[in-house]
């Protein structure tokens, strides 16, 4: 089949612009904060004699201030369904805002990440609310298509579970880091860009309804999301993308993944919150964690409703190149000493 006609020049050059414009704000965003949470620690006079007292130790709520908060909430809303990785822009985020770098700390940082993750769940099930009640009815035996559709969501939600019950030290200790999320940025960004140019995406995109979804297009779905425990590969591209290749409209890829995400999200989230809930209050008090909350909810309604008309007339492309821009602005951060390993 022929490729489609390539857009015009100007909406792509404005296309291009936009991403690079946003890129910049983001850097200077983040620079002003790296510069403000480091301020404290260069010292204003010069050495002296004799050695000054040992400075008391950072604690969490040092390391978090309201306006780090505000963008931790924005960085996560924004990045947690769209295909581009939430966990590897809040891991490079909180290095560069030194949210959780030192030892004592490292723990409620990570706390703190999975509770502002709550704000983008509750925005999918505020804007999915319809869906979400005819899987309930669908629960009670009113609504045969919504229990079908909820049980396809378990299916695919089990094997994450599972794999991630089993293998999440093992996760943590050797994939939460800078260069194992630069390999799985640039990974992604270049699939997307390849299946944005090859063609498949104008002959993929028109397909099947979320109703006509089976146990073994569930199965496919729930182990590609498997894939996406390596941070920087982003759980909404994988189970979008394995959606499609089965046979969705891109419609019912986004929203299966999206309805799926709430349910894998909701039991990381929970699970954390029950493991480290005392962590996170003793840590950061109750202002940082709803701060942070609020700002995630309000920008993953906005990402979410622009994600779904976005991709109703305009390929993947847009996510693959944010991927490898963002890849290597982390190199330079990883090799300019900004950001260590």
């Amino acid at each position: 089949m022929p490729l489609s006609t390539p857009a015009p020049p100007a909406p792509l050059a404005r296309r291009v612009s936009l991403v690079l414009l946003l890129l910049v704000v983001l850097l200077v965003s983040v620079t002003g904060l790296v510069r403000t949470a480091r301020a404290d620690a260069v010292p204003g006079a010069p050495a002296q004699a004799t050695a000054d007292p040992a400075p008391a130790p950072r604690t969490a709520k040092d390391e978090i201030s309201p306006l780090k908060a505000v963008a931790l909430g924005v960085i996560e809303g924004v990045t947690e369904f769209l295909p581009i990785s939430s966990t590897g822009h809040l891991l490079v985020s909180q290095k560069l805002m030194d949210v959780g770098v030192s030892p004592a700390t490292k723990e409620a940082g990570d706390a703190y990440a999975i509770v502002i993750q709550a704000g983008a769940i509750l925005a999918v099930a505020v804007l999915y609310w319809r869906r979400l009640l005819s899987v309930a009815n669908g629960v009670i035996g009113r609504d045969p298509e919504g229990r079908t559709l909820g049980l396809n969501l378990v299916v695919a939600f089990l094997p994450a579970a599972v794999l991630g019950f089993a293998l999440e030290k093992t996760i943590k200790a050797h994939l939460f880091g800078p260069w194992a999320i630069v390999a799985a940025w640039t990974a992604g960004g270049l699939v997307l860009l390849w299946l944005s140019t090859s063609g498949w995406w104008e002959r993929e995109k028109h397909g099947a309804s979320i109703g006509s979804i089976g146990l073994r297009t569930a199965v496919i779905i729930g182990l590609a999301q498997c894939l996406a425990m390596w941070p920087g590969t982003s759980r909404s591209l994988v189970t979008i993308v394995a959606g499609l290749l089965v046979g969705l409209s891109i419609g019912a890829a986004v929203e299966f993944s999206f309805l799926l995400g709430l349910i894998t999200l909701s039991a990381a989230t929970a699970f954390d919150v029950v493991k480290h809930g005392s962590i996170i209050v003793d840590s950061f008090g109750v202002a940082s964690p709803i701060i942070g909350f609020v700002a995630a909810f309000v920008a993953a309604v906005i990402a979410v409703k622009w994600m779904v008309g976005y991709l109703q007339d305009h390929s993947l492309a847009i996510f693959g190149w944010w991927r490898l821009l963002v890849a290597a602005l982390t190199v330079g951060l990883l090799l300019g000493g900004v950001i260590t390993t």
